[in-house]
């Protein structure tokens, strides 16, 4: 599966993408604001991220479109969770502030409520990244309610999660120009 924005290209990782998903990933800035990455972040670790399954949700490297290369700029996705389907996202440094998140969140969303029908998504941020809090409000997201506590590896610590829910219909702007289902050849075109 395959996504495509005004601005963006969301798509699966592929083996080839390891280093440029080391430059963008290893930077403790963007790590430490992670669950399951861990620090410091090698080709190895971007290697076996890019080898694993992680099952019938989507889940994409996200590349702003340039008329050249495409570049290499986040990562966001869905996960099955025991609280339900989760939605995960990361921007590298040199592209924070520039709506990368929100705009890739909007696509995910919209393939969440209208693809894939899910009653409702999660997501969390911990405590210390209020950057996140934002982008979860403008994809609709409200507070749960609750602050759990989550282990972040890069950080090797257990850190304050505050949870957010995101129930079905509550949706965000529709999302400009998305695609979903075009082939390898046409993302690397795009």
């Amino acid at each position: 599966m395959f996504a495509r924005t005004q601005r963006l290209l969301l798509r699966p990782g592929w083996k080839e993408d390891a280093s440029a998903l080391v430059a963008a990933i290893g930077d403790f800035s963007v790590v430490g604001k992670l669950a399951h990455a861990p620090w410091p972040y090698r080709l190895e670790d971007a290697e076996a991220f890019l080898a694993a399954d992680r099952g019938p949700l989507p889940d994409f490297l996200i590349f702003a479109r340039t008329h050249g290369a495409p570049r290499l700029v986040g990562g966001i996705g869905l996960a099955e969770r025991d609280e339900g389907v989760e939605l995960g996202y990361w921007i590298a440094r040199p592209y924070w502030g520039l709506g990368f998140a929100t705009e890739a969140g909007r696509a995910v969303v919209d393939i969440a409520d209208r693809g894939l029908r899910l009653p409702r998504l999660i997501a969390g941020h911990f405590a210390d990244n209020p950057s996140s809090a934002r982008v979860l409000q403008k994809l609709g997201f409200v507070p749960a309610g609750t602050i759990s506590n989550r282990a972040c590896r890069a950080r090797d610590s257990v850190e304050r999660c505050v949870d957010y829910v995101r129930p079905a219909f509550a949706r965000a702007r529709p999302v400009p120009a998305l695609r979903a289902g075009y082939d390898r050849e046409e993302a690397i075109a795009a």
